[in-house]
């Protein structure tokens, strides 16, 4: 197995991915079977990544210092450091979400109403275009991304 570092050219997101092999991956791309799991994309390439290189049996163990990748920026965060915090808000997220009221693509509309006073206070998500969630923010009604994509509970096995 080896896993890749990728990216989605619509966003720029960037995700990693395991494949049988370097073939596989290949394979896969040509097929149009790997898609960016925040938007989508199925226009995917391999990212710029920094192997693991372990220190030499013989030597005592010291810090190992991965290269800054071409047109990183010196000060990037670590990898890892992105993931851990990727995984705390997916658990966040996850903790929250069972106490919000699903409301599907009526969000836009069940927010308005909240705000406008027609319908009562009630922690609500689904869906709306990014046309509606910016009426909404121009508006200056407080709604926001879920940072992780969820699956519909219609859609749901």
């Amino acid at each position: 197995m080896i896993v890749f570092d990728l990216s989605c050219t619509a966003g720029e997101h960037r995700f990693e991915a395991w494949f049988a092999s370097s073939d596989s991956f290949a394979d896969q791309q040509a097929r149009g079977l790997i898609a960016c799991p925040i938007c989508g994309d199925s226009a995917v390439r391999k990212a710029v990544m920094a192997p693991r290189v372990g220190a030499k049996s013989n030597q005592a163990g010291g810090a190992v210092v991965a290269a800054v990748p071409p047109g990183e920026p010196a000060n990037a965060v670590p990898a890892e450091v992105v993931r851990r915090v990727l995984a705390e808000i997916a658990a966040k997220q996850a903790e929250m979400l069972p106490q919000s009221r699903w409301v599907g693509r009526e969000f836009a509309d069940a927010a308005r109403a909240m705000h406008e006073g027609r319908a009562p206070e009630d922690l609500i998500h689904g869906q709306a275009s990014p046309e509606e969630a910016q009426a909404l923010h121009d508006d200056g009604i407080a709604a926001m991304p879920l940072l992780v994509p969820v699956v519909p509970p219609d859609l749901a096995n």
